[in-house]
């Protein structure tokens, strides 16, 4: 956040990656259960608008873990988009209340692989979850997501 960001301005986070496979095999890492839970979190995502499903995070005191999520847009191996809703007012830290959207979109690359743009935007700027959850999303996502493809081509 810049200075001149107003105080109730919401903030999103935004990565970019760029994986070795292609988009069909990476479409598969963020719509397949499995997949996406070998390097996420478990869920039971099905990518068709209006599905709702969850992520389980580990639970904390006043929050089960659970994340609900509503798939919003799909246009097949190359955006999805989906509501993240969860956490508790309560909690300042680890499992505070989030009311977001999370954006995939896919892009061929020219070397075969996929150039891979995550938006999680709604965020407020101060809280401790746009910390974080920058820091997670900014880790070993793309090696997480190359890895847990390998795995599964063999």
């Amino acid at each position: 956040m810049n200075e001149s960001t107003p105080v109730n301005e919401k903030a999103s986070i935004v990565v970019d990656y760029e994986l070795p496979d292609p988009p069909a095999k990476v479409w598969r890492a963020l719509t397949e259960p499995d997949l996406l839970a070998a390097w996420l979190m478990p869920n039971n995502i099905h990518a068709e608008v209006g599905h709702q499903f969850n992520f389980h995070a580990p639970a904390v005191p006043g929050w089960d873990g659970t994340v609900y999520c509503e798939i919003l847009e799909v246009a097949l191996q190359q955006r999805l988009v989906y509501r993240w809703q969860g956490g508790a007012k309560k909690l300042e830290g680890y499992g505070h209340e989030l009311d977001t959207i999370v954006t995939w979109t896919l892009t061929p690359a020219a070397n075969g692989g996929t150039q891979l743009h995550l938006e999680h935007a709604g965020f407020d700027p101060e809280s401790y979850a746009y910390k974080v959850m920058g820091q997670g999303w900014r880790g070993k996502v793309a090696t997480r997501i190359s890895e847990v493809l390998a795995a599964a081509a063999h």
